[in-house]
């Protein structure tokens, strides 16, 4: 008989590693823990989808008997005030949950990560609120203030076809108002944006009809209809 492991040595490792898997105290089940809680550390922007409603928070590392330390800037209350019982934080649930918490331990809000450096974080009754990195949003609003104002779509042979307004009036969700102006191209009067919005890197128009056309900006700073087509559609700032 050739050596090797014996059935019921086999079997005993795998049941104790099971039992160190499913043990949520466990340090294997609790490894991802201190990574988040350091990654949290600094500045965040709580807001509302469209952000229209903002609240700097910032993350410590001290632990208090609450909780960990944190700090709310003095407008917090006002725009959200929801965050006047917010006291401490804590990473919960398999090290993957962002807690703000009351004086007494309870969750005020939950968040978690829905992509890289963005929390979505839920309160019954009211919606959905965004947890960002503070630098991350700020340049996000940068980049949205850029792109309001006056636009012309052209083909690619540059000759323009309809000329539009994106504006930072809030329409619906994270979405903005749009306008054409008169004597637009037929396919683009009948696609008739009438919402914008920036996502993942792409600039999106929306019909009411909940139609979209989807722009990438290229190398020469100028926003292509997405995918590409022999005849481009080309988003380019008014002149």
């Amino acid at each position: 008989m050739q050596a090797g492991c014996r059935p019921g040595v086999a079997v005993a490792a795998l049941s104790a590693l099971l039992a160190v898997l499913l043990d949520p105290g466990s340090p294997a089940r609790s490894q991802g823990t201190p990574n988040l809680q350091k990654d949290m550390v600094g500045q965040w922007e709580l807001a509302t989808t469209e952000r229209s409603k903002t609240c700097v928070v910032t993350f410590k590392g001290d632990a208090t008997p609450q909780g960990l330390k944190l700090e709310l800037e003095p407008g917090c209350a006002a725009a959200l005030p929801f965050t006047k019982d917010i006291t401490a934080w804590n990473i919960k649930g398999l090290g993957d949950i962002v807690r703000m918490q009351d004086a007494a331990g309870q969750p005020v809000i939950d968040f978690t990560e829905v992509e890289s450096g963005i929390f979505e974080g839920l309160r019954t009754g009211e919606g959905v609120y965004i947890l960002q990195n503070l630098a991350a949003a700020r340049s996000l609003a940068k980049s949205m203030d850029q792109m309001i104002g006056d636009w012309s779509m052209v083909r690619g042979n540059g000759k323009a076809i309809c000329g539009l307004t994106l504006t930072n009036t809030e329409a619906t969700g994270d979405n903005f108002q749009v306008f054409l102006k008169p004597r637009c191209d037929p396919a683009v009067a009948a696609f008739a944006p009438n919402q914008w919005r920036l996502d993942h890197g792409r600039m999106i128009l929306m019909s009411a009809s909940g139609q979209t056309w989807q722009f990438e900006a290229d190398d020469n700073a100028q926003w292509r209809r997405v995918p590409d087509s022999a005849d481009p559609l080309i988003m380019i700032r008014g002149q």
